[in-house]
């Protein structure tokens, strides 16, 4: 498959992003915020030319509301040439004594705001959260659970082109790179996949949704040799049931074909057997199929509590 990372296979949205950004004014601060917040969320940037933070801020907001494709609305009003109107909604209980204020608005009413030139990290979350409270999300949410039903689905195409126009929107979205790399291993294009590890940003590398595509796909290499041999490991086990090596290789067979349970089986019978062998490797090497399974995983939950278990007893 010809995939380009961030591509956007669903079609741009920002031409709708774009036309949901406005310049507000208070003759028209009713009809574009008001009566418009009756139908979708609106976000009011309350800035001035002279505010160094404002020139932070409002590119930040203006992507996310792009991004948003048409489900959200940027009023932002310059507060110097509109003094009448800041004085009227400062009477009604807004905060305006500082630049910039960001209020937001739903239903005719003041649903929540902050200020200052906060990061666009919290930019993003205040609108999810404006977002949640109309009923709605943001576009990357909804790509995002899309790819990740068609990868457990075994559509795995599908998924990763999804998951690359979730990139296209939100570069830095961890859940949109661990699912590339998982797709692109489905796919059986693991070469691809680790050149798709490699491009992740590096304030998201240690995510935990990336963190467990990076074992994925450790993991799966590991496998792939360890499954070969896998009739070899067994009669070595009936051999001698105290060849540790043996099993340790066998649960990575194991976890290689799918097989989950055996796999954690496998090392917790060398834990419950000899807790600190080869530097608790067979403890570590059950964190990590914890990692590359995901937490909520029922075999991770299962092995989870056989492990306490065995610590504790």
């Amino acid at each position: 498959m010809d995939l380009i990372i961030g591509q956007n296979q669903a079609g741009a949205g920002s031409a709708s992003g774009d036309a949901m950004i406005i310049d507000g004014d208070q003759k028209t601060f009713m009809q574009d915020v008001i009566d418009a917040s009756r139908t979708v969320p609106v976000l009011v940037d309350f800035w001035a030319t002279w505010c160094g933070p404002c020139k932070q801020l409002t590119p930040a907001l203006e992507k996310v509301v792009r991004q948003a494709g048409g489900r959200l609305k940027l009023v932002k009003i310059d507060i110097d040439k509109n003094r009448g109107l800041v004085q009227q909604l400062v009477q009604l209980g807004l905060p305006l004594q500082s630049v910039p204020t960001v209020a937001a608005f739903w239903q005719g009413q003041i649903a929540d705001l902050f200020q200052g030139a906060v990061p666009e990290s919290e930019v993003k979350r205040f609108a999810e959260a404006l977002l949640k409270l109309a009923g709605g999300a943001m576009p990357g949410a909804d790509l995002i659970a899309e790819a990740k039903a068609a990868l457990e689905e075994g559509r795995a195409q599908e998924a990763a082109e999804l998951f690359s126009a979730a990139l296209h929107d939100e570069p830095e979205n961890p859940e949109a790179w661990g699912g590339i790399i998982r797709a692109l291993m489905a796919l059986g294009q693991e070469d691809q996949a680790q050149q798709a590890l490699e491009q992740v940003p590096p304030k998201i590398a240690d995510h935990a949704e990336v963190a467990g595509a990076r074992s994925a796909l450790a993991l799966a290499a590991e496998g792939r040799k360890a499954r070969d041999q896998l009739s070899s490991f067994e009669a070595r086990l009936a051999a001698n049931p105290a060849d540790h090596q043996a099993r340790y290789d066998l649960a990575t067979a194991f976890n290689a074909m799918g097989r989950r349970e055996e796999a954690a089986d496998a090392l917790l019978e060398i834990i419950r057997r000899e807790r600190g062998w080869n530097e608790d490797a067979a403890r570590l090497q059950l964190l990590k199929f914890f990692e590359a399974w995901g937490f909520d995983d029922p075999a991770t939950t299962a092995a989870r509590r056989k492990l306490s278990s065995i610590l504790f007893s």
